[in-house]
């Protein structure tokens, strides 16, 4: 069903291309473009496989700080952030806005963040992970038969 938003396409992310659901995105990266009619330079913030770019304003910015734990731009990439339409107060008219959050789990905003550590080599070496392998094929069917009474 067409909607009056849909005749009036943007460059940039709004509102009403969320359709009312909440959608959680990875931001990729950050860009300084050309926003409005005066083409004031503005942060764009994109999204891992997404076309359209959200204009950043502080509200938005301050909420990202937030979530990805730091006010560096650079370290915001691979952040997951739950995007949102909410009617905001704007220059005396209430209008739909993007506002961000974090996502459900605060465990998925610093998902592609999280560094695993290297598991320290063991005395064994990689071969011998398990010490004294070599009797499993000997215990194993003895211990089955302890197991199935036979040997009991």
């Amino acid at each position: 069903m067409p909607n009056a938003n849909d005749y009036f396409p943007s460059q940039f992310l709004k509102a009403s291309d969320l359709k009312g659901r909440q959608v959680t995105v990875t931001i990729d990266r950050i860009e300084y473009e050309p926003v409005g009619r005066e083409k004031t330079m503005k942060p764009v913030i994109y999204f891992v496989g997404k076309e359209k770019g959200m204009v950043m304003n502080r509200t938005n910015c301050n909420a990202i700080i937030k979530i990805a734990e730091s006010p560096v731009t650079e370290d915001w990439s691979g952040v997951a952030v739950c995007l949102y339409a909410a009617m905001v107060e704007f220059q005396g008219d209430s209008v739909e806005a993007i506002r961000v959050k974090a996502p459900k789990t605060v465990a998925t905003a610093r998902l592609a963040k999280v560094v695993v550590p290297e598991p320290e080599p063991d005395e064994f070496g990689d071969d011998d992970a398990i010490p004294f392998a070599w009797l499993l094929p000997l215990v194993l069917p003895v211990m089955g038969l302890v197991s199935a009474g036979v040997l009991a």
